[in-house]
């Protein structure tokens, strides 16, 4: 299936000004995504991504993304809803699939936890939508992370916006985006076994 198609066919039946609950990794993944929907969609991000495994780190990470939503102007002001850290959840689960590959089933867990906790919170606020950033990577699997967001329909009372963010040169265009606002850009997911 091409989610981004899909993407757009649902937002043609959705009124712009729409509330939008998106969940976000960091920065560079956002950039490109608010350029492509919060000229549509009034969003607001939520932040939670246990899976960083450093304070330090995971501290950079949302202050990057607070200074990219202040300094990029979009139609609806974008704003910011801050996830508990909670790594030691995302140790939990990882317990036992320590050894497995990048893009393995610890990662298709890890997916999992952050966009079932983001249906939670979309829920719990009345976002009638919600979607992640974490489509946009090349080294993320959209099949996956569609599959996850779909799922979460059926347990939460709000509708998944389907995604493929690295389509249409999503992922180049953060890059761009990146480079014009100065982000920190990181080299690895945020977990330990991806640093490794």
């Amino acid at each position: 299936m091409n989610y981004n198609n899909e993407m757009h066919k649902q937002m043609e039946k959705i009124k712009e000004g729409t509330k939008l609950l998106l969940h976000a990794c960091c920065a560079p993944c956002s950039s490109a995504v608010l350029e492509k929907l919060a000229n549509f969609f009034d969003i607001t991000i939520y932040y939670y991504n246990p899976n960083i495994s450093d304070q330090k780190e995971y501290n950079k990470r949302i202050n990057e993304l607070k200074r990219f939503i202040s300094e990029f102007n979009t139609k609806y002001q974008v704003k910011l809803i801050e996830g508990k850290y909670e790594p030691e959840k995302f140790n939990e689960m990882a317990k036992g699939m320590e050894h497995l590959p990048e893009k393995g089933k610890r990662c298709y867990y890890c997916y999992e936890m952050r966009i079932k906790d983001t249906a939670k919170v979309a829920e719990e606020l009345n976002f009638p939508y919600f979607t992640t950033t974490l489509s946009l990577s090349p080294h993320k699997n959209a099949n996956w992370i569609n599959e996850i967001g779909k799922k979460q329909e059926d347990n939460y009372k709000t509708t998944f916006l389907y995604s493929d963010f690295k389509k249409e040169e999503g992922y180049k265009r953060s890059i761009e985006l990146s480079k014009e606002y100065d982000l920190y850009r990181q080299d690895y997911c945020g977990c330990i076994y991806s640093k490794r």
